[in-house]
């Protein structure tokens, strides 16, 4: 396991309202989105989300995730594991929106996945996302991992410019399925990195 030294950490239950707003916006908006859809009675989508977090449930699970701090509070997170560590999609159907995203990682089953990589607006420009990129290709090797990979969407140029200057290159193209989630995005775009 890849040792974490302050100003990093493994996130733990206390983070999950920050996970679910990180999650949120490493998304672009579309995991609050599923989550409205799920939610029960008298629930909110952030209750959903947080609570998900809390639970350890799903893709950005606490033990999954290691959370950047700055003057003691979360300021960003890094969700990833191997592909063939992966959670499995949720019981029932599938939601749509989900399913280009399960496609694209169809293309790469044995690259170790990064699934939510955010900092908060506040703390941009800071170097936070290339610091955890590098935690990630360290749990990678120490995984026996080869090869890195991610999904952006087509008009996330800030994470485009960041993935690109640290070695990703776009692997392949999927349409994003919307229903009613609104995104100006069109595509959703597979990067990867060999080790």
């Amino acid at each position: 396991m890849t040792k974490l030294t302050q100003p990093f950490r493994r996130a733990t239950s206390e983070d999950a309202s920050e996970m679910a707003e990180l999650v949120n916006i490493a998304g672009d908006g579309l995991s609050l989105y599923l989550w409205a859809k799920s939610a029960p009675p008298g629930q909110s989508a952030w209750d959903v989300g947080r609570e998900r977090a809390r639970l350890g449930l799903g893709g950005f699970a606490f033990h999954y995730t290691v959370v950047r701090e700055e003057q003691g509070k979360v300021a960003a997170c890094l969700t990833g594991c191997p592909l063939s560590d992966a959670p499995p999609p949720p019981d029932g159907e599938i939601p749509p929106p989900v399913v280009p995203l399960l496609n694209l990682q169809s293309l790469v089953p044995t690259s170790w996945y990064i699934n939510v990589l955010a900092t908060f607006p506040q703390h941009r420009g800071k170097g936070f996302g290339t610091e955890l990129l590098r935690i990630a290709e360290a749990q990678a090797r120490d995984a026996g991992n080869t090869s890195m990979s991610l999904i952006r969407t087509d008009v996330n140029t800030g994470a485009q410019r960041l993935y690109e200057k640290n070695g990703y290159a776009e692997h392949a193209t999927r349409p994003i399925v919307k229903e009613d989630w609104e995104h100006e995005g069109q595509n959703w775009v597979l990067m990867v990195k060999s080790l």
